[in-house]
Parts: C-alpha cells; structure tokens; sequence
C-alpha cells in the first residue's frame, strides 16, 4: 500500500515538474489570470452553477483587463474582448477552426457548416450561401409577411393582460419562419410539441457549458455515463427524429410534385420556385454530393440557429424598448412616415427605408448579443495584447463584454441607437461590434434575420405600444451558449390609439 502511495506521489510530482517547466505553461502563466495550482491550474474557478457562472465570466475580465486565462494541464482557455486582437484571430485564415468546446455540440449538429473547418467547410459554405442570395430573400417576403400577420393577431389576445411572457409569444412565430422559408415546411401551431423542442435545445446548450466547465467531462466515456449524457441522449433521439421527419416529409413532396432545380444554371435565381435551403441540400444528395446525414447536420443547425437566436434578439428588443417610450414613440413615427396610412405590411424597400428602427435592433443587439460567446483554436501562435498564445489554445471571443467597454460605448448601459448613426459607426473599431460574427466565419443567415425582426417589429410596433414589466436592472444572466436569462421577461401591450 505504502509503495503505490509513493508511486502516486512521484507520479504528480514529475507531473508538476514538466507542468511548471512546460513551455505553454509559462506562456499561460503570463497572461493575467486567476491564481494557479500545479496540475489543476485555476480551472476551479469555473466550477460553478450556471446563474453563477454568467457572472464569474464577466468578472474575469472587470478584474484582469481585455485578455484573461483559465488552464489545466493541456486544457488552455484565453478569453479576448479586445477590438485588435479580434481582427488578428478573426480576419485571418489561419484560425477558422472552431475552438476544442464545439465538439460538445457534435452529437447534437454533427460536422454542419457551424462546427467543421478546412476544406469541408470552405465546400459547405459555397454549397449553403446560395439559399440566402438577396433575390432568394425577396421571395420569402411573402413568408415574413404572411407570419407577421398570424403574430400580430396572438399580440391581440394578449392586450387585456397585465404580462406577456415575451419570449413565449415571439418563439412560435420565428420557429414557424424557419420552418417554412428555410426548410420548406409549414409548422402547426401545437404549443406542445413547440415546447418540447425548445425544452431540448434549452438542455443542450446547458450540457454543453457544464462540459465545458467541468473538466472530468470532457472525455466521452465519462460524460455519457454521466447524468447529463444519459439525458443528452434521450432528447438527441427525439430532436434528430424531429429533423428525419422534416427531411423525409419535404423529399416526398418534392418527389410527388417532379420538383426541378434549373440545372442548367445553378447561379439562377429568376425562377419563380423559393429555393428553400433543405431544397437545395435535397437536390445536391441526389447529384451525389452530400447524403442524408450531412442533410440532418445542415437543417438540425439552421433549425436551430434560425430559430432560437432570433427569439432571443426579438425579446431582448421588446424588453428594452418597453422600457424607452420615447424611442418607442420615434419607431413608430418613422413607421408612419415610411408607411403612410397604408394597411399593408411594408415591402422589402420600405423595410430598407426604416434607418432607425435598423439602429434600434443593433443597438439591442449590442446589450443584448444573441450568441455571448465565440470560440476559436489557435492552430498557430500567436500575439494578443502582448502575450504570446501557445498553440492549440481555445480563443473565447467574448461579445458580451466587447459590447460593454465603456471606451468603446461610452455609457455601456444606455440603451441609445444613436450609436449606430453612420457617423458614429466610423469613429469605433471596426471588430468594436461582433453580434452576427465577423471576417471570414461570419454569421450566413445575418441579412436574413435582420429582415425577419425588422418585418415582425414594424408589423407588432405599428398597432401596438409596449409598455414595461421586466426592466434591465432585473435581469439576472444564466450561462448558455445563447444568452439566457433565469427568469422570463415580460411586458405589456396596448392597442395604439
């Protein structure tokens, strides 16, 4: 007993040794960070539940600046909220593979154009940028239109209450959007199945940040004996069956009705067909191309992308301008002056004419980013704020806390869409602002869903004034993969006069 006990504390004692000697690990050391330990490092700062652990991310850079480190051994986190640095990592080729914490979401989204890198991922976004080509946004107006419609009815059933859960009312709609433009599938309004499939991407996206934060959970076999990865696999069976459904349905429609792409020109997009992307997936498997995993991959990833971080955006954004009537009241005034006394919602050139509504939404989007996070590897070394980042480190960009310099945005928590003035976006960084990404892994869908919340807002802003319930101040964060909140948010509305 006495000999394995000796062995062990040998065995951790050369470990510390090559630990501490350890090249990476004196470059790690010199980032500012918290307090290290030998082996574990300071890992256990993130050892934390996730109402808590949306805190203790912030607070790392309030007290250790820009750039902060957290490590373990081979484990190597740098968190990065510095403009310069930013475009170093995200304009460059060099570091477009996602960071090692995506490979929690593989079971989930497989190798899709979110998670693979290299080549594969240069085929994937030549393949899937042609779904959202501007003339291909245009057909779907008659979607966003049709869909704003159907939301602005269910805001009517809600104008005799003292609360709306705001995220309850706008997630249907978004999910219904995606659905239809994007898969070519209409979606019944069953509220249950509904919030089954927000309940499972809810699940998900906890698994994913305990993973992250837990170090034991990294491996595997560890994790799916775990009771996270039992239940992971549960709500995967369900979730990818959802998506088989989906895909299943819409081939035998598209076999049933001899749907033809124009071959002959696949760059055309005069015809008078939408070019739903599972359309476009479907017609590349039967060249040939891709079969029907990568299917499932692609459409389990825009389901989800398409679906949950617009609802996010959408409730943040009515949740703040509840809380600024007087901005509020200059939305509606420059809807009136778009519109007119017209009744029709509006056409993708007026939709371009409403410059401040536009401000509004970015300026939400930068107090309240949809994705807090991003991650990156550094496959090469490389400098940031002075200290050089071994290779094979995950890079976190983190948005939240870019968004919220004050040297940037002076006055970080006022909401003031003037910020987003053409003047005024000159005079900032031009890496100052990330909700949709940036350089080369830039967000694919951001032209699209800006559209999206614009139609919805101005069609909901028009007929209703939302008053507050929920304020900023109340708000308390809970770490995700997409911004969350612990509580719902709610507000008011009220028929305009």
């Amino acid at each position: 007993m006495l000999f394995y006990i000796v062995l062990i504390v040998c065995l951790l004692a050369i470990l510390c040794v090559c630990d501490w000697f350890s090249r990476d690990s004196r470059l790690m050391r010199q980032i500012p960070g918290p307090t290290a330990w030998p082996i574990i490092g300071n890992v256990l700062t993130y050892l934390a539940p996730p109402d808590k652990m949306f805190l203790v991310m912030r607070n790392l850079h309030k007290e250790y600046g820009p750039i902060t480190q957290v490590h373990a051994m081979q484990i190597r986190y740098v968190s990065v909220c510095e403009p310069n640095d930013l475009e170093l990592v995200m304009s460059s080729s060099e570091y477009v593979t996602k960071a090692d914490a995506y490979k929690f979401a593989a079971p989930w989204l497989g190798d899709s154009l979110l998670l693979c890198t290299g080549k594969k991922w240069h085929q994937r976004r030549k393949l899937l940028t042609k779904a959202f080509h501007f003339n291909i946004l245009k057909k779907f107006m008659v979607t966003f239109k049709q869909h704003t419609q159907q939301f602005v009815k269910q805001v009517e059933e809600e104008i005799l209450k003292e609360k709306t859960d705001v995220k309850a009312l706008v997630g249907p709609a978004a999910l219904r959007v995606i659905s239809e433009t994007a898969m070519g599938t209409s979606l019944t309004d069953d509220r249950v199945a509904f919030q089954k499939y927000f309940d499972s991407i809810l699940f998900l996206g906890e698994a994913i940040i305990t993973r992250l934060s837990k170090v034991w959970l990294h491996n595997d076999f560890i994790f799916n004996l775990s009771k996270f990865g039992k239940t992971q696999k549960s709500v995967l069976t369900e979730l990818h069956g959802f998506t088989n459904k989906v895909i299943k349905n819409r081939r035998n429609f598209l076999d049933e009705t001899d749907f033809k792409q124009d071959d002959n020109d696949s760059d055309s997009y005069d015809n008078n067909e939408k070019m739903a992307l599972l359309d476009l997936l479907l017609k590349n498997e039967r060249q040939g191309v891709i079969n029907n995993e990568v299917i499932r991959e692609e459409v389990d990833t825009f389901m989800f992308e398409g679906y949950d971080t617009t609802t996010i955006a959408l409730s943040f954004f009515l949740m703040a301008i509840a809380n600024e009537p007087a901005i509020q009241d200059k939305i509606y005034a420059e809807l009136q002056q778009v519109m007119g006394h017209s009744q029709e919602l509006p056409t993708m050139e007026e939709l371009n004419d409403m410059k401040y509504l536009e401000c509004c939404i970015k300026e939400s989007l930068r107090l309240y980013p949809s994705v807090p996070f991003i991650g990156r590897k550094v496959t090469k070394e490389i400098v940031l704020s002075g200290y050089t980042v071994p290779v094979n480190t995950s890079c976190f960009i983190m948005i939240y806390d870019l968004h919220r310099r004050a040297d940037l945005y002076p006055d970080p928590e006022k909401f003031d869409p003037d910020r987003f003035l053409p003047d005024n976006i000159l005079k900032r960084h031009v890496y100052a602002y990330l909700p949709f990404s940036a350089g080369l892994r830039n967000c694919i869908g951001q032209k699209f869903a800006m559209l999206e919340m614009k139609m919805i807002l101005s069609g909901l802003l028009r007929r209703f004034h939302v008053e507050p319930v929920t304020k900023p101040s109340d708000i308390v964060y809970r770490a995700d993969i997409i911004l969350r909140t612990v509580e719902p948010m709610y507000a008011r509305f009220r028929l305009r006069r």
